[in-house]
């Protein structure tokens, strides 16, 4: 059963073709992912579908019977509504308003005698349409984005409190088909991964478009990409797209290789005797036009090259000792200490409101702690690439601004090059580069948020959310820099892929002003948070316990013979770790017995000797410790 038909749809903005006569359907059932890297069309094609916008020439068809809803990428809402006026609003479904009736009243007879009295007849109602199954529902949806307060006034709401209100919209209006646009922006992990299991469950069809590889991997079954124009189709998950698509574009290399040997041979015959050409065979000339178009619909690839050169770094980078900061009665941070090491890559995670921007300002000097100390070494230069940055002006050229800040730049290898070429790296065309900055896409403002911090040649990264509108191929450019930078990373991210390929540690925010330092990436943290409890009790399950009278269960402790995550993770070093102290010892050992060297080297390198073994002594007992422990394996 077909619910949407898109038939040679067609856009461009003047010279530029976004895409032409494309054509594809969503069937019942399917859940497909729309691709392409910046620029290629995604974002206008899905304003199309959801009529925000007109296209050139085609049609977009949806099956009538069938109920659609959207969620856009950045949602609007009438600022005089409440939260449950927007969650429920212009909805037909009796069932729906009803559900929204009861909960505002419900809310309403805390204080007020005449809603109490409202309540009975409400009761009645809901037992007529079999109601109470779809508000538990309901009552789960936005119990999991985090919307409790219905009658708040939307105007109050920030951008991401405002995504999550027409998630809820969307959701619990339970349609047939669902178009989303990047669903996961301003979504905590947590959340994410509730939102991605009730996707990759539901009974219902989808189309959206999403950076987010892991919520790509598991939610959706096919992949629609945006290419040169058109578009093409690939039944299966991200792996098998990128797969074929190598294959696609190898086959189409070869074709126009094999268009362009074809074409010279004809021009060579079109532009013999040319005065007898109006007597040439007209299939012929034909056939020439059309060589000539295939040999030259190759599309340049333009490559993003990240590639700058960092600042030395000094022995001291921060040291951070008894930190805290709070707002009112809010901690945000308590008494946190932590020593940064050269090369360290560190992930922040937690709820929203838990503090981690707060934390990072304080880091960078933007905002005074209450108490401790932040101390940074002289050679320390951040890089700061935050979520939400408003400093450009509209109205400047690119490469004005650019100019502004470096005529030249130095790059990793060492070579000069202009500010022109830099931008050249980034993708920003010579013509491009006179282009007023307003114009951009998100896309292409996040690539030179980018290009205006690496340009000063930062050692200290700190990256706030830098995956947000950038497409799969350029977050892939990206890893490969941020891999092999030579510098300190912090990096706030709710992409799971992303973090889990760079961070090898975590700062956790509690939300109540702890932060704990977890060794592993975010997929580690996620199984240690599942060791921790022998019979871990499901969230749906809990949250059904708190509404009950019945007193809950404590939380079982695990053993303290049984080794937790960490434990682990330290037994598997700490051979490693006396191994290499081992080798360093010998060398000093070696030089004793040489017998060569001063007196004071002699002394110098017999203490050296016995620092090493009393630290090899003390990993020894350690490891001997964790060998006992349940779970270790050697």
């Amino acid at each position: 059963m077909n619910y949407l038909s898109v038939e040679t749809l067609s856009k461009a903005f003047g010279d530029k073709v976004l895409f032409q006569n494309i054509s594809f359907g969503i069937d019942q059932g399917q859940k497909i992912a729309l691709v392409g890297i910046n620029g290629s069309g995604k974002s206008t094609l899905m304003k199309i579908i959801m009529g925000l916008e007109e296209s050139d020439a085609g049609s977009v068809t949806f099956r009538n019977d069938i109920k659609v809803t959207f969620v856009h990428q950045n949602p609007t809402f009438a600022d005089n509504q409440s939260v449950a006026e927007a969650v429920f609003y212009n909805s037909d479904d009796p069932v729906l308003q009803t559900i929204r009736e009861y909960q505002l009243t419900l809310i309403k007879s805390e204080t007020d005698l005449d809603a109490q009295d409202q309540l009975t007849g409400l009761f009645e109602k809901m037992d007529t349409y079999n109601a109470w199954d779809y508000e538990s529902q309901v009552k789960q949806i936005l119990g999991r984005l985090g919307i409790h307060d219905l009658e708040q006034p939307i105007s109050q709401l920030s951008g991401g409190q405002r995504k999550r209100v027409a998630l809820a919209k969307a959701l619990v209006e339970k349609p047939d088909l669902m178009i989303m646009d990047e669903p996961t922006n301003h979504l905590d992990l947590e959340t994410i991964e509730w939102l991605e299991n009730y996707l990759s469950t539901a009974n219902l069809s989808l189309l959206l478009v999403t950076h987010d590889r892991y919520f790509l991997e598991k939610v959706t079954n096919e992949i629609l990409e945006l290419d040169n124009g058109g578009i093409y189709r690939y039944k299966g998950n991200y792996a098998y797209f990128l797969e074929k698509k190598a294959d696609r574009e190898m086959i189409e290399a070869s074709e126009i290789d094999k268009a362009k040997n074809l074409y010279r041979k004809e021009l060579d015959w079109i532009r013999r005797q040319p005065k007898a050409r109006g007597t040439k065979a007209k299939y012929r000339v034909d056939a020439f036009e059309d060589t000539k178009d295939k040999a030259f619909s190759a599309k340049k690839k333009d490559s993003l090259e990240l590639s700058v050169a960092a600042n030395r770094m000094g022995g001291k980078i921060i040291e951070i000792e008894h930190l805290q900061k709070k707002f009112g009665d809010k901690k945000i941070v308590n008494d946190f200490s932590y020593v940064f090491k050269k090369q360290d890559r560190i992930g922040i995670i937690g709820p929203n409101g838990a503090g981690k921007t707060t934390f990072l300002n304080m880091l960078t000097g933007k905002l005074a702690p209450d108490a401790g100390m932040i101390e940074a070494g002289k050679t320390i230069n951040f890089g700061y690439y935050r979520q939400e940055d408003d400093s450009f002006d509209p109205n400047q050229r690119i490469i004005d601004m650019v100019k502004e800040i470096a005529e030249v730049v130095t790059m990793a290898n060492g070579s000069v090059i202009t500010a022109s070429q830099f931008l050249n790296h980034f993708q920003f065309s010579p013509k491009a580069q006179y282009t007023p900055i307003g114009k951009l896409s998100g896309g292409e403002k996040r690539r030179l948020q980018l290009l205006k911090i690496l340009i000063k040649s930062p050692n200290f990264l700190i990256l706030d959310e830098p995956t947000n509108d950038l497409d799969l191929i350029t977050l892939n450019i990206l890893e490969d820099f941020l891999a092999n930078f030579p510098g300190c990373i912090i990096l706030v991210s709710h992409d799971r892929y992303f973090m889990d390929r760079l961070v090898d540690h975590l700062f956790v925010f509690d939300g109540e002003g702890e932060i704990n330092d977890f060794p592993g990436n975010y997929t580690d943290y996620r199984e240690w948070e599942k060791e921790q409890t022998n019979t871990p009790m499901q969230k749906d399950d809990l949250s059904k316990a708190k509404e009950s009278t019945a007193p809950i269960s404590p939380k079982v402790e695990v053993s303290k013979t049984k080794a937790s995550y960490k434990e682990k993770r330290e037994y598997q070093t700490i051979q490693e770790d006396m191994a290499k102290l081992d080798e360093e010892r010998a060398t000093y050992i070696d030089k004793l017995n040489s017998g060569s060297g001063s007196h004071e080297d002699l002394l110098d390198w017999s203490q050296k000797v016995e620092a090493f073994t009393q630290k090899i002594d003390a990993m020894e007992l350690r490891w001997l410790e964790l060998s006992e422990l349940e779970g270790i394996e050697d």
